[in-house]
């Protein structure tokens, strides 16, 4: 045990900043070890020079000023040579007698990316290989009183990976990436750079413990009543030698005999009343603490804290006329799951920060999600995220970390990936939000479709050799060990996301989809509203980021320019800027100022996702899951992104918002008939609806009214009474009109709004809006128009509660703004038609 005396001098000496971690449960303490003075150099040069932990190499370096911030200009090119070397950090760190004095001492690192050797006092203590496992390393018999040297070599993970590559009777797609067990995006992706890293990117400390030691505590949920829930606390405790000890669980003790070695132990709790944790959209995601204590002789030895929710998650497969379902059944209810794909928020993940994981988070509870899928090219994410999504109300599909290539399956490998499911079950198994585990991203699909075999010539024992290694780990040795490590309610498991790949039409009828016949297929927008899936968990268009994080891309003064190769740089898709600009030109005058291009391209994005999850919504049941691709990038790029790297919301991102809420009316229109359906996501059903629907010109001059006289109950999806385009316009000219919907309930309360445009953007007549903007505070302004002002684009360096809307004629809306601005700018879609 650490003396309290010394722990106020170590607080005082090092700073808060420093962030110094001292946790104390009587007998057992934990030292961060992070806030030494860590040094790095390359293993060829004899030069020391400062490190920060967690940290990455190339952050080390840019710190030091030896290789420019590869995220601007051209620079990504320059740093390629860094994956290449090897790395060697070391830190002196001092160890107390008193702190010698306990039994066990144990060095712990959350996270080593990824071939590592370990070291104190020049002793070899460990090699790692996985940069998403935790090493735990028992060194009392290494460190000694005073002075200690802790010294960590890395060697190049690509270099690694091209050894391992030699054993490998054919060629990997992508080698030697899925050799190694490391953050598959790092190696470069169609939306990031290749920043292949090496260092010590998590916690690293010293544990000191004597008699016994709280290692695991899983909480299952045996059942769930409106009077009880029932748990059942599964505990790991290492003990040095038998004894009678008292385990506590929020203050009631339960007497328990330890044997010498590691024990497992199960303690039934109960809540009674409980208050269930709800998704975002259906109530509060109510938490309950756990407190476990370990105690010997009323002497609390260790103890851990537990955040839990109460709630029920089935994943729902029954065959149907049209194929299978799939959904997710939460607390009893069917859910309509929104949301969207997870990516890291940075290729140097040790410079997420929690504000930056809370602020991403809440954008999405925001926009009205409520469950993300954590995709598989990326990282098994800070705890910081998950209780984000624990407080949010926001389910987790939890990928494995294996994405779109070819994976081993020897005994090595195989015993490496038990051991980081086996430590991230532990990490994760607890929180609230998961909701289902997932063996990759995919890999089913490339082995399928992609075509690898034919291009890397593989012969028929090669391919076969592809596909049992791949039923090897992902319905073999991933499953099994979440059967034996993880409780019982939180064993859902799916083998790869997709289940069936996009072109097969069982892709549409069961499973979960990845439909790309939009942007890689080139098929237009209104294909969505044919290609439907059971379940969308991939789908998506790329935009461009908002200006500012455009010129963040420059070192310097921005040049902005579509043909600036720094801009071209920044957009990773080989053919990304023909595809926008081929889509461009179908539904938009194409602009040629880079302004109203950048604006442009924000609204292409958000109205081809628009097209999608409306598609998806109004075939409710039939599809129950929308996840667009993707939420956020890792630098600043031209991408399928509804929010830029620096934060800011792009058009997609209010636009999802709108189509996310839980009660809409949407249009639809086949053969010139148009079909309404009022849409319920929400717990139960509202009052009585009917809708309402005015045809206007864009001066806001009414052409046609009408109200349905049919009141339904709004429970799930209402389809109205249709109506043909010719009835509705008659001879007035399309494009120049709009058709506004009102859902409305009891009392004429409007329950949702839709507009509906006869025609394409780039087709409709617009007139030039006079756009007057009104400062009510310093964070709030009113803006009005006198015509139709479609697609309003406000401009400055702040977050406007609502953007990309359209202001209809003689109205106006209220804006917060998140800081005061100077002066605001507001442009419309008819600026871009009349440069």
């Amino acid at each position: 045990m650490v003396p309290f005396k010394q722990f106020i001098m170590n607080r005082i000496f090092l700073f808060s900043f420093l962030f110094i971690r001292l946790l104390i449960y009587g007998q057992v303490s934990e030292r961060s070890l992070s806030a030494e003075k860590w040094q790095f150099k390359n293993t060829k040069e004899n030069t020391w020079l400062a490190a920060t932990v967690p940290g990455t190499i190339h952050l080390d370096l840019m710190n030091n000023n030896m290789i420019p911030d590869p995220y601007k200009d051209e620079n990504e090119k320059k740093v390629q040579w860094v994956e290449n070397e090897d790395w060697e950090y070391q830190t002196p760190f001092t160890v107390s007698g008193a702190e010698l004095k306990n039994q066990h001492i144990d060095l712990v690192f959350d996270g080593l990316d990824t071939f590592a050797e370990i070291y104190l006092n020049g002793k070899l203590l460990k090699k790692t290989d996985n940069m998403f496992r935790t090493w735990t390393i028992p060194v009392k018999s290494y460190v000694k009183q005073g002075e200690n040297i802790l010294q960590v070599q890395f060697k190049s993970s690509v270099n690694a990976g091209k050894e391992l590559a030699k054993n490998v009777p054919f060629t990997l797609p992508e080698s030697p990436r899925s050799l190694v067990r490391k953050a598959q995006y790092q190696f470069g992706w169609d939306w990031g750079p290749r920043l292949v890293t090496a260092g010590i990117w998590k916690d690293v400390s010293l544990r000191f413990w004597d008699q016994v030691q709280l290692e695991t505590v899983k909480i299952e949920q045996v059942k769930l009543t409106t009077q009880k829930a029932d748990l059942a606390i599964h505990a790991e405790i290492f003990a040095q030698e038998a004894g009678k000890y008292k385990f506590s669980i929020n203050d009631q003790i339960q007497n328990i005999a330890l044997k010498s070695g590691l024990n497992t132990i199960l303690v039934p709790y109960q809540i009674r009343n409980p208050k269930l944790w709800q998704p975002n959209g259906w109530g509060k995601p109510n938490l309950y603490d756990i407190r476990i204590t370990l105690k010997k002789e009323n002497k609390i030895i260790d103890g851990k804290t537990e955040r839990i929710g109460l709630k029920t998650v089935e994943l729902i497969q029954k065959k149907d006329a049209q194929g299978k379902s799939f959904y997710f059944k939460v607390n009893g209810q069917p859910m309509y799951a929104k949301g969207t794909n997870w990516i890291p928020g940075d290729s140097f993940s040790p410079r997420m920060t929690k504000e930056k994981y809370q602020k991403l988070i809440k954008d999405c509870k925001e926009a009205n999600m409520n469950m993300i899928r954590i995709w598989g090219g990326g990282i098994y994410e800070d705890d910081e995220f998950y209780k984000a999504c624990d407080e949010s109300g926001i389910l987790i599909w939890q990928d494995f970390m294996f994405a779109g290539s070819f994976y081993p399956a020897n005994e090595d490998f195989q015993k490496n990936v038990e051991a980081e499911v086996k430590d991230q079950i532990a990490r994760l198994q607890n929180h609230a939000s998961l909701a289902l585990w997932c063996g990759n991203n995919e890999i089913d699909e490339a082995i399928v479709n992609w075509g690898y075999q034919k291009q890397f010539k593989y012969s028929k024992n090669d391919s076969l050799q592809v596909w049992k290694e791949y039923k090897t780990i992902f319905h073999q040795v991933i499953p099994d060990a979440i059967r034996k490590y993880a409780t019982a309610d939180k064993q859902i498991y799916w083998p790869s996301s997709p289940s069936i790949g996009w072109g097969h039409k069982e892709s549409l009828t069961e499973g979960d989809s990845h439909y790309w016949g939009v942007w890689w297929g080139e098929q237009p927008f209104e294909i969505f509203n044919e290609k439907v899936p059971r379940f969308a968990s991939e789908y998506g268009f790329q935009g461009m980021p908002t200006l500012e994080t455009t010129k963040s891309m420059f070192s310097g003064k921005p040049d902005l320019s579509l043909q600036n190769p720094v801009i071209k740089a920044h957009e990773k898709h080989s053919r990304g800027w023909e595809i926008i600009e081929n889509y461009m030109k179908r539904d938009y005058v194409v602009p040629k100022d880079f302004v109203k291009y950048n604006y442009v391209s924000q609204l292409l994005q958000a109205r081809g996702m628009q097209i999608a999850i409306e598609a998806h919504r109004r075939a409710k049941p039939y599809n129950m899951g929308t996840l667009y691709w993707q939420l956020n990038d890792c630098w600043p790029v031209v991408s399928w992104s509804s929010i830029d790297y620096l934060g800011n919301w792009k058009a997609l991102h209010y636009q999802v918002k709108r189509s996310f809420e839980n009660q809409v009316i949407l249009a639809e229109e086949k053969n010139r008939i148009l079909n309404f359906y009022g849409i319920n996501d929400g717990l139960g059903k509202t009052e009585e609806v009917n809708i309402e629907f005015k045809v206007n010109n864009f001066k806001g001059e009414n052409i046609h009214t009408a109200v349905s006289n049919k009141k339904q109950d709004l429970e799930g999806i209402v389809k109205f009474d249709p109506s043909s385009v010719a009835e509705l316009v008659g001879d007035a000219d399309k494009n120049a009109l709009f058709l506004n919907i009102i859902l409305r309930g009891k009392g004429e309360k409007v329950i949702a709004e839709n507009n509906y445009f006869f025609a394409k953007p780039k087709d409709l007549k617009l007139t030039k809006p006079n756009l007057q903007i009104k400062k009510i505070s310093a964070t709030e302004i009113e803006i009005s128009t006198d015509v139709l002002a479609k697609d309003v684009y406000l401009m400055g360096d702040t977050h406007f509660s609502d953007n990309f809307f359209d202001l209809l004629p003689k109205t106006s809306r209220r804006i917060t703004l998140s800081k005061p601005l100077e002066k605001i700018e507001a442009i419309s879609l008819w600026d871009t038609m009349n440069e």
